[in-house]
């Protein structure tokens, strides 16, 4: 959960602390902490230093020092944590794209507390916090044109499993998108927008672990929505453009879903652009879930 707090926080601000707390300084790199026991620090692009007490600690794309204590959980995202020697840390650490380094042979953690760390793409997530606009505009490399390959691979084999599964399920999203677009895309959308507005609003009311089940569910049935939408938009953009420049003969389910693969994952290679394409596919995705009945109900519509 403390990974999510952070991921939430960064989408409002770059740094949000607790009020009535000593904060010794703040400049362009680094916040110093003195004795703040309720504060709950989280950093955006920056580096933080611990010198007595807080209650927990979140840095996306920087480094955490702690000399003193954290009673609670500590999180670094892109960055590294270093606890020094007679540092105290009491709840759990999560350290992904960085390591995590205890100056004492036996640190002084409270008992039962995991720590998970994750040691790659380290720079990729610093720079990304240094620059949060580049998610917008990616820069075209090996790299990226690569992960365009293996995206086309991994959506084409998805796309092609779920359809064998389930062709009828598949038909009857085409169809209700095809005769009511607007309607499947605006139901979604006002569906997306009330479950992240959920998911915020679990954090301040909620108890931690009811948060945890919530979250995990409504990830998982975001993603599920997005699968099954991406996979019809898919398909439905590959049938037309077969219709328009294939002959008969020439069309086949497997080639419409290669082409809907191919325009998909080029649209979503444009900067900028690709954020509203995401958006789209959420909104239908969770639109033709939400309005999924036969497809005769629809055409009677």
């Amino acid at each position: 959960m403390l990974l999510l707090w952070g991921v939430i926080i960064i989408c409002f601000a770059q740094i949000l602390y607790g009020q009535g707390q000593t904060v010794s300084s703040v400049d362009e790199k680094t916040i110093v902490i003195d004795d703040a026991p309720e504060m709950e620090v989280f950093a955006f692009g920056k580096s933080v230093v611990i010198k007595t007490r807080a209650k927990s600690v979140f840095a996306f794309g920087g480094n955490i020092l702690i000399e003193g204590q954290v009673e609670g959980d500590v999180g670094v995202l892109g960055g590294s944590l270093i606890q020094k020697e007679g540092a105290f840390i009491g709840g759990d650490i999560i350290v992904i794209g960085g390591t995590y380094r205890a100056e004492s042979q036996n640190p002084r953690r409270a008992e039962d507390k995991q720590t998970i760390m994750f040691g790659m793409f380290e720079e990729e997530i610093r720079g990304l916090a240094e620059n949060p606009t580049q998610i917008f505009s990616p820069t075209f490399s090996l790299a990226f044109l690569a992960q365009r390959v293996l995206s086309v691979l991994f959506w084409f084999v998805v796309s092609l499993g779920l359809t064998t599964l389930a062709p009828g399920a598949v038909s009857r999203a085409i169809t209700r998108f095809q005769l009511s677009t607007t309607k499947v895309i605006g139901i979604g959308f006002l569906a997306f927008l009330i479950t992240m507005i959920c998911i915020v609003g679990s954090l301040s009311f909620l108890p931690s672990y009811i948060n945890a089940i919530f979250g995990l569910m409504a990830v998982v049935l975001l993603m599920l929505a997005y699968v099954f939408g991406r996979v019809t938009l898919q398909v439905s953009i590959g049938k037309i453009v077969q219709k328009y420049f294939f002959s008969e003969k020439n069309r086949s389910e497997t080639l419409a879903i290669l082409i809907g693969v191919l325009v998909w994952t080029a649209l979503l290679s444009v900067p900028y652009i690709w954020t509203f394409g995401v958006l789209a596919l959420f909104s239908a995705g969770i639109g033709l879930v939400l309005t999924a009945r036969s497809a005769n109900g629809w055409i009677k519509n």
